[in-house]
């Protein structure tokens, strides 16, 4: 009892003296400010955002936590979720996160002394010709040893502090790169889901398409049968229903493509049939479409939350580097312990050993790598810094280009349908026309094939709209920030389970 009261004096005394030294220490290198930024008044040009506003495409909203729910549809909010729930990148972006913090405790660690214990049995025999280390003077013995060590490097500079900083930064930037994660996922769903409505829409219209081009046919080969049409008019029209044909199997390829990708955003494999399919009448575009203040972007966008948690991290680095530079203190019990020729006698009179050590170590000459290192972790923070600076303007850039691409698509899409109604009028037109003789057959084929390209068209401004629409939101955050504070962020399935 008697020893292990020394050894708790010891100890003490070196917490203490570390403890001291902690509490009078200086942490090296910069503290980290926010980089000034340009203050946006308009997160796109002013008349763009005045017109958007006027015709209420756009309004002072938030982006709800779940904002895939805008689109009212159920077969898309489940989609999402199980995209949340079963994509690999969810829990691969979750594990990096835990890495993240496993690695910045691990440093945290290096705040408290470390403490080591080791016992060691050995049996030996000493040779005639030698003296024994043992008082007894037996040539045969065992020896019993146990030792404890305890060391610990005082932070007097705040290496350690600025490695903790540096840790801590870059595990709030894994953080964001979940965030981001979640959002690129669902966006993608999104995106995916809307593209398999609209090649729907197409092949369906193809369809369509297709038996009033075979029906039209039919009546060519009457006309042409009483003498009233010609054979170059009825093979113009079988060119005109072949090519509609034609058209078709590469609009059904590019839709089973489509529901591959939406099944691996989904975590399942292509032969899954459990994915709903959608069309562009079950999907409602979300309007007016919401618009946050250009002041709440820089606080609310992932990407950039983690550019400046990377600028954070490089910041502590340089005080790393700078702090290496400066004298290193140690303090310990090198060792503690007790040996004796039987584990009876462990710990007994007269067995104990002990040494206490302390330390301070400075680099003399080192041809200048120190002072390298110093150099290159100041450039990489500036280079951070930079990086941040870009991240944040290609934020307003990305919800800019999102805005005046929904504009141009409210605008295109109006213009889509006029013009599908009024091709559509004029093939209905040619064909009774036709049927009266009073037009020509090419004519008419002239109408059918405005009409099929009008109809593309508008199905492709449909889509274009409900993707912008999806785009913006994205480029404004997704709205994670309004989850509510009792709802956990989406979890993937192995990650439930565990």
């Amino acid at each position: 009892m008697k020893h292990f009261h020394t050894l708790t004096a010891v100890a003490r005394a070196v917490v203490c003296l570390g403890a001291g030294a902690l509490l009078a220490a200086c942490a090296v290198g910069p503290d980290y400010q926010r980089p000034s930024l340009p203050q946006a008044k308009h997160l796109a040009p002013a008349e763009v955002e005045r017109a958007m506003l006027d015709a209420h495409q756009i309004a002072e909203a938030d982006v709800p936590a779940q904002w895939w729910q805008l689109y009212q549809s159920s077969a898309l909010d489940r989609l999402v979720q199980a995209a949340l729930e079963h994509n690999p990148s969810v829990p691969a972006a979750q594990a990096a996160l835990r890495a993240a913090a496993e690695s910045r405790r691990a440093q945290q660690a290096a705040y408290f002394p470390t403490v080591q214990a080791s016992y060691t049995g050995a049996r030996q025999r000493v040779a005639d010709a030698l003296a024994s280390p043992l008082s007894s003077g037996a040539s045969v013995f065992n020896v019993s040893t146990a030792q404890l060590s305890v060391s610990y490097t005082p932070d007097v500079f705040g290496a350690n502090r600025r490695q903790v900083e540096s840790l801590e930064a870059q595990e709030q930037s894994q953080r964001w790169n979940v965030e981001a994660t979640y959002l690129t996922l669902s966006a993608n769903v999104v995106v995916a889901a809307i593209g398999e409505a609209g090649l729907n829409e197409q092949i369906a219209a193809t369809r369509q398409q297709i038996a009033l081009q075979a029906d039209l046919l039919a009546r060519y080969r009457q006309l042409q049968a009483v003498g009233a049409n010609s054979q170059l008019d009825v093979l113009q029209q079988e060119a005109q229903l072949a090519s509609l044909e034609a058209s078709l199997p590469a609009l059904q390829k590019q839709l089973a493509q489509q529901r591959d990708q939406l099944k691996a955003l989904v975590g399942v494999l292509p032969e899954d049939d459990s994915i709903a399919t959608f069309r562009l009448d079950d999907l409602h575009l979300p309007e007016p479409l919401p618009r946050t203040l250009p002041s709440s972007l820089v606080e609310h966008r992932p990407d950039v939350l983690a550019a400046e948690a990377q600028a954070q991290s490089a910041a502590a680095q340089l005080g790393v580097a700078i702090a290496n530079r400066l004298p290193t203190i140690t303090l310990g019990v090198d060792s503690w312990g007790s040996s004796a020729a039987s584990l009876t006698h462990l710990f007994g009179a007269g067995s104990t050993f002990w040494s206490l050590t302390g330390g301070v170590s400075q680099t003399i000459f080192d041809a200048g790598a120190l002072k390298h290192r110093s150099e290159a972790a100041r450039a990489a923070y500036d280079e951070a810094e930079a990086t941040y600076r870009g991240t944040v303007i290609n934020a307003f850039q990305n919800v800019a280009d999102a805005l005046q691409a929904v504009q141009a698509d409210a605008t295109g899409e109006v213009a889509a349908q006029k013009a599908f109604d009024a091709a559509q009028r004029t093939f209905e037109i040619s064909r009774r026309q036709l049927e009266l003789g009073d037009t020509s057959a090419l004519a008419v084929i002239q109408a059918e094939q405005a009409m099929q390209q009008a109809l593309v068209a508008r199905v492709q401004a449909r889509v274009a709209r409900l993707t912008d629409a999806a785009g913006l939101i994205q480029a404004l955050g997704g709205g994670w920030w309004n989850r509510p504070p009792n709802e956990p962020p989406p979890q993937s399935s192995s990650s439930s389970a565990r």
